[in-house]
């Protein structure tokens, strides 16, 4: 399998991510986003970082490149697509992910490592965990907060498209353990279809050993099974 992970001006994780994937035997690599997506591609990550330095809002700009339309095109035949963190925003700007993240609660970016658990197993990205598992993983945002209308909460909630709340170490959802305002404490979400995701945690940071765990492996393995 062949997954392209987009680079735009002020991408800053798309070789960790090239890293990541290729430590668990995916073939992966770097595709600007002015040259489209090669014929082969059967994964497409929307890595972290600031594209357009997030001018106007995090992700408005990077979702209006030409790239997203070819995007959107493999997503609606089915090919896997994960954004993460500017990925994420991106993913929810091009509309292929409802809600949007906005600045953190504490107007503040922040860089640490939280607890999140998984509200729905039974996806391509949590196929790996059980129901109610908590994992570790970092985050890494100055704009991480999800926002989106309460009814369309309900239907996120409605038709399990929750992938994972923020918890505390034993799993609770609580807004202490919420490190952005996260609605719902939600940190990551699918589309309409469940091969395309947005998360704003990092799994690439936390795949290999030598970077302190490997909950992320999960979600990356997404892309070893197709």
């Amino acid at each position: 399998m062949t997954v392209a992970v987009i680079q735009f001006g002020g991408s800053n994780c798309d070789r960790d991510t090239v890293q990541a994937l290729e430590s668990l035997g995916v073939d992966a690599e770097l595709v600007w986003h002015e040259d489209g997506l090669p014929e082969a591609t059967d994964g497409i990550v929307l890595p972290g970082g600031f594209s357009y330095g997030d001018y106007l809002r995090a992700g408005a700009m990077a979702a209006r490149s030409p790239i997203l339309d070819d995007v959107r095109e493999r997503a609606s035949e089915g090919t896997p697509v994960l954004g993460v963190c500017n990925g994420a925003q991106i993913g929810c700007e091009a509309s292929l992910t409802p809600g949007a993240f906005t600045m953190n609660r504490s107007a503040r970016f922040q860089c640490e490592h939280v607890h999140l658990r998984v509200e729905n197993a039974d996806t391509p990205w949590t196929e790996q965990y059980d129901r109610g598992d908590v994992l570790e993983f970092p985050i890494a945002h100055g704009e991480g907060r999800f926002e989106i209308a309460d009814d369309q909460l309900d239907r996120l909630e409605t038709e399990d498209r929750v992938l994972f709340r923020y918890c505390t170490p034993e799993g609770e959802v609580t807004d202490d353990a919420n490190p952005n305002g996260s609605k719902g404490n939600v940190a990551g979400i699918t589309g309409e279809g469940d091969h395309v995701a947005v998360m704003m945690p990092h799994p690439e940071r936390c795949s290999l050993p030598d970077l302190g765990g490997t909950d992320g492996r999960g979600v990356l393995d997404t892309f070893a099974d197709v």
